[in-house]
């Protein structure tokens, strides 16, 4: 589980998202790119089996995916997993961008990072049907928290 350090600067979710851009602007090619995203992948904070449920299933995903959410000092906070490497790297990608903020910030904030780095036009229609579904159930998340 990942600590908030509240005494931190929080960065906005477009801030985090200019810098993931900017990060996929040092690769010449979509397989460094791809290289770099399983990366993400296989540095992400293992999930507890705990979370690894039915409920926390992603559904619309090819691949198994998991999504663990949670609130701490106001903020949402998530935890994901995947059986396939390639998109674990997706999933932390969504988390590094959504995890510890408000969720009305999540909400009002389009995720416009993945059409800039090339994502939809780079990734399977099943890929990319599970990323919209991942991206959508956070929303989900954020909108019951913001009841």
């Amino acid at each position: 589980m990942r600590e908030l350090n509240l005494y931190q600067k929080q960065m906005t979710i477009n801030e985090i998202q200019d810098e993931i851009i900017s990060d996929f602007e040092l690769f010449d090619s979509w397989d460094d790119k791809y290289s770099y995203i399983i990366e993400l992948g296989k540095t992400m904070p293992k999930l507890a089996e705990s979370h690894k449920t039915e409920q926390n299933i992603v559904r619309g995903c090819q691949s198994l995916v998991w999504l663990h959410a949670y609130t701490q000092d106001n903020r949402l906070i998530f935890e994901g997993d995947s059986d396939a490497i390639i998109v674990k790297g997706l999933v932390s990608l969504l988390i590094k961008v959504l995890s510890g903020h408000q969720a009305q910030e999540i909400i009002n904030s389009p995720l416009y990072f993945l059409e800039k780095i090339g994502l939809s036009q780079h990734l399977s229609m099943t890929r990319a049907n599970g990323l919209a579904s991942m991206v959508l159930l956070m929303q989900k998340y954020a909108k019951e928290m913001n009841k």
